[in-house]
């Protein structure tokens, strides 16, 4: 006999229902679109429609010049087969997508050029991106980064918001990629004040509502903690649901607030693991995108082999926590990146595909994995399938099953709501 009556029933539902609207509206989970692996930086003004190939070009006769993406891939640590297996697959990715995303740099990478210089090159900027979307050379992910909201630089970076968006917008439809990156971000205030900016935009040239998301830069302490104890950051995905598409760690700035000598600041620096840590607890669940940030040890000159040694190590070591994408400040960091996310994935790839393979098939093997470990070794895959890492068929081969299938198992919230 239950001892439930349904007035208690009842009361538990009242008591709940909060806390299932909190959950289903703050913690939806992610959306299952593709995230690029990393976001390039140049300043605004060097922007054409040809300048994702000659970074591709350019990185290509870099790893030639050093011996090859092959050795590369010894100099990361990888075994003569892996290294050859992943070489192979970045010269292909070198040469019809080297940049993922790209963003137009308005802020540090651009500085104070004079209002008549910056409305011009805002102008220009949407008109080269445009131009790019058209002829088919754009990176899937493309916008710009203007400057902060501090009272300062305010009024440029709306204005260079401004022009930028409504020129595109004139231009035609918006690029289905399209990015807006706030930096500098200090208070819950300064996204809010975005928020209502992007909406405007939305409102006045007649784009859905919802339409323009925008990354917000974790760089300074202050959104880290707050001066009441709490965290901004965890505040942002609820105070404007929706509209955040990821959270970008600035490595210098962030440092250098806290008081990091210059030798020191580093995205391995104790501080910089402590902020990423709170950012990963901030977001999850949320759907909102990571980013780890960069390391300015470029591999030019004598150094080139040194600096990829490190930019590997790094860019390993974010994906072992959980960063799936950083900055890359030159063209030469692209082989390092590529060559280093792709070992990541292929290295993974047998026990991932395993493991999903008995899972699906309810077999018994060393490990007996539940659904949300089945969901994080499907969307280990899903990534390395999407970042050219993986091909489809060999999901298919050692998993068993096809892209949609595996999408749905790294995503089932949205392949459930999907199928209703």
């Amino acid at each position: 006999m239950a001892s439930f009556t349904p007035a208690d029933l009842a009361r538990i539902e009242e008591q709940l229902s909060a806390t299932d609207q909190l959950l289903d509206q703050g913690y939806p989970g992610d959306d299952g679109s593709r995230q690029p692996i990393h976001t390039v930086y140049v300043p605004a003004d060097r922007f054409t429609p040809q300048l994702t190939a000659e970074w591709g070009a350019q990185a290509l006769a870099t790893a030639e010049a050093h011996g090859g993406l092959a050795r590369l891939g010894s100099l990361l640590g990888q075994d003569s087969d892996l290294a050859s297996a992943v070489a192979e697959r970045v010269a292909a990715k070198l040469a019809s997508e080297p940049i993922e995303d790209l963003r137009l740099d308005f802020e540090d990478g651009y500085g104070d050029r004079g209002d008549e210089a910056e409305d011009a090159d805002a102008v220009a900027a949407a008109n080269a991106v445009a131009a790019a979307v058209a002829a088919g050379t754009a990176p899937p992910f493309i916008g710009i980064r203007f400057k902060c909201f501090e009272a300062p630089t305010r009024a440029r970076g709306l204005r260079t918001l401004d022009l930028f968006v409504s020129t595109l917008a004139t231009a035609g439809e918006l690029p289905a990629g399209l990015i807006l990156t706030l930096p500098k971000v200090t208070t819950v205030a300064q996204v809010q004040a975005m928020d209502f900016a992007v909406s405007r935009l939305e409102e006045v040239h007649g784009l859905p509502a919802g339409r323009l998301r925008f990354e917000v830069q974790v760089e300074t302490p202050q959104l880290i903690l707050g001066p009441d104890g709490t965290s901004p950051v965890a505040q942002l995905p609820h105070v404007v649901p929706g509209r955040i598409s990821a959270l970008h760690y600035g490595t210098y700035d962030y440092s250098a607030s806290l008081q990091i000598s210059a030798e020191y600041q580093s995205m391995e620096h104790p501080v910089a693991d402590f902020a990423k840590e709170v950012m990963q607890l901030a977001v999850a669940g949320t759907g909102i995108r990571l980013s780890d940030g960069s390391t300015n040890i470029i591999p030019v000159g004598d150094a080139v082999e040194d600096a990829w040694k490190l930019h590997g190590r790094l860019v390993r070591r974010s994906l072992e926590r959980g960063y799936y994408q950083g900055w890359d400040l030159h063209a030469a960091q692209l082989p390092s990146r590529f060559a280093a996310t792709y070992a990541f994935y292929r290295e993974g790839l047998p026990a991932a595909t395993a493991r999903l393979r008995n899972y699906v098939e309810r077999t018994e093997g060393g490990v007996m994995d539940e659904p949300a470990t089945a969901r994080a070794l499907a969307a280990f895959v899903l990534r390395g399938v999407q970042c050219g890492a993986v091909a489809t068929e060999e999901v298919q081969l050692l998993a068993g099953v096809e892209l949609s299938q595996l999408t749905a198992l790294a995503h089932p919230r949205l392949a459930h709501s999907t199928s209703k």
